[in-house]
């Protein structure tokens, strides 16, 4: 998948005219692939699209209007657009209460390299950002690059090649952590769609 680039950013009197219909696209489609994981997580599957929405919003929260900050946001977020072979995925924990929260945080460290996506019964473990690792805790947000082996992408291209249905194709996300464990299935639509991203 291409990184967003300079050109498709626009400034912030181009975006505000365009930004309700953009918006109101990119979280439908945002609701198509977000799923629970477990109690206390959510997953969004990034694409083009997030990346971008979440640039033009950065971009108009901070009123941000300097060049070079205008690129360092696109570097930034770019950073969540998956490369060939990937899929990518923003996972985020979410426990109300802050106490509760932060003891969670502390016993779960580690929990960054302990998501894996399943693809037909073949595991492709998570790959995060080890500059963001802490060896005391975890974070409340995980940005997480799956690595797909063979067998997973090329389920993925039989759905996106019709060969197959996306319902046929079984994918679940998981997380292997002593403090927490899930497993979800993926929806047949969320399949789909994560097989589109490869075109």
């Amino acid at each position: 998948m291409k990184p967003v680039t300079r050109g498709e950013v626009l400034g912030l009197a181009e975006y505000e005219q365009i930004r309700d219909p953009f918006r109101a696209r990119v979280i439908e489609e945002k609701k198509r692939r977000r799923v629970a994981l477990g109690p206390h997580a959510t997953c969004i599957f990034e694409n083009r699209d997030t990346v971008l929405l979440q640039i033009q919003e950065m971009l108009r929260t901070e009123r941000i209007s300097r060049e070079s900050a205008i690129m360092h946001e696109i570097d930034t977020y770019n950073e969540l657009i998956p490369n060939d072979h990937e899929i990518s995925a923003t996972i985020m924990i979410e426990l109300d209460d802050k106490t509760e929260r932060e003891r969670f945080l502390v016993e779960a460290k580690g929990l960054d390299r302990c998501f894996a996506l399943v693809v037909d019964g073949h595991k492709c473990r998570g790959k995060h950002d080890e500059v963001r690792e802490n060896p005391d805790r975890t974070t409340a947000v995980h940005y997480v690059k799956f690595q797909l082996v063979p067998e997973a992408e090329q389920a993925l291209r039989a759905v996106l090649a019709k060969v197959r249905s996306a319902s046929d194709v079984r994918v679940s996300l998981v997380a292997e952590h002593p403090r927490y464990t899930a497993k979800t299935d993926l929806p047949s639509v969320l399949v789909r769609e994560l097989a589109e991203d490869f075109l």
